[in-house]
């Protein structure tokens, strides 16, 4: 880690609160950010001093690890004036990281997918927003009231030939409009299938070699969710008014967003109760979630999408990890194998369909 203050780079006070530390950041975060002439390394940095006193139980351990950072300075003298810069102090552990071990990538037998065989993986995908087969029938109408013969005794000065005349214009007036924008929405799918149609993953998951976690979620999706055919996967997606990558993973199928954050913890069993996760029964504070912040963004965001958070856990040393999302849980920790299972039955109610309108709000968002 670089010899760098983290309180410095961000401009707080060791003692300043996390609304502080957070308002700091954002601002910074503008002109740092390399898509507004900052560099990717001061930028990295930046988030890394964020990330790390932006969480309670980081924060404690990035102070510890500088006993004297909360003590007046000595008076000038001599010595100390010319003291050597002390040794850059190493960068905390993470609760319960082994460096040397990697989690095995998840896989899940089909078989105990229940939603597997319930889709079809090549159904074509339905864009939202065309009139379906309305106009070919208000056309083929117009075309009968057209074909129709004139009543006997019907002359060119009767009412019944002006009604039969208005009906006709009004046939043709409405086949008209109709088709036009037929043809319009048309070309609008066209060219949306044209940019995007032979996709379905958008951004790149993280880098880092803290990032593994992140990895293998998105490995997770592209392997598994992608089988639905409306599915659409983001990687690195920031809040409304944020340049960062606030939101690990979210996936979209039809009018369903999952908005996903992935984490190497501790193994044992999570679960919540009452929106506080525990660990083995007691609270847990070894690592902090953002995702119920969140979910909170993207429903003011996208009012009339359906959001949903989940917790992919994965272990950060040998050991069993489980979960138990609870019913009430807006952030649901799941275990890989659970977030396929039930994310999956969850976003299969409408299989292949692609809201263009909420793909381009979410793609919008996406920063990495």
């Amino acid at each position: 880690m670089p010899d760098v203050d983290y309180y410095e780079l961000l401009g707080v006070r060791p003692d300043a609160t996390p609304a502080e530390i957070k308002s700091a950041y954002r601002t910074l975060a503008r002109s740092m950010h390399p898509d507004t002439g900052g560099t990717a390394g001061t930028f990295r940095l930046l988030r890394e001093a964020y990330e790390t006193l932006g969480d309670p139980v980081r924060r404690a351990e990035y102070d510890a690890g500088d006993p004297e950072r909360h003590e007046p300075p000595a008076p000038a003298t001599t010595a100390t004036a010319t003291r050597t810069r002390p040794a850059p102090r190493t960068r905390p552990r993470r609760f319960g990281e082994d460096p040397a071990f990697t989690p095995a990538a998840p896989r899940v037998d089909p078989a105990t997918i229940p939603w597997w065989h319930t889709v079809d993986a090549i159904t074509r995908v339905h864009y939202p927003g065309s009139p379906g087969h309305a106009p070919a029938a208000i056309a083929l109408g117009a075309v009968v009231v057209l074909a129709l013969p004139l009543p006997l005794g019907v002359t060119f000065a009767t009412p019944a030939l002006v009604m039969w005349l208005l009906l006709v214009a009004a046939a043709l007036g409405a086949s008209y409009v109709l088709v036009r924008r037929h043809l319009s929405a048309l070309r609008s799918v066209r060219a949306f299938r044209t940019e995007f149609g032979g996709r379905a993953v958008f951004g790149t998951p993280g880098q880092d070699d803290d990032q593994v976690a992140e990895r293998l979620t998105a490995d997770l999706l592209a392997r598994y969710l992608t089988r639905l055919p409306g599915v659409r996967v983001f990687h690195g997606l920031a809040w409304p008014d944020s340049v960062f990558a606030d939101v690990d993973h979210a996936v979209l199928c039809g009018r369903r967003l999952v908005l996903v954050e992935s984490k190497r913890w501790l193994p044992g069993h999570y679960e919540t109760a009452d929106g506080v996760l525990y660990r083995n029964g007691q609270r847990f504070r070894g690592g902090g979630s953002r995702l119920a912040e969140s979910v909170a963004e993207f429903e003011a965001l996208l009012p009339d999408v359906e959001v949903r958070g989940a917790l992919v856990l994965y272990p950060s040393r040998d050991g069993e990890l489980t979960t138990d999302p609870g019913a009430d849980a807006v952030a649901a920790p799941m275990t890989p194998e659970r977030f396929v299972r039930e994310i999956g039955a969850w976003l299969a109610v409408e299989p292949s369909t692609v809201d263009r309108d909420v793909f381009r709000t979410i793609l919008r968002r996406v920063v990495t």
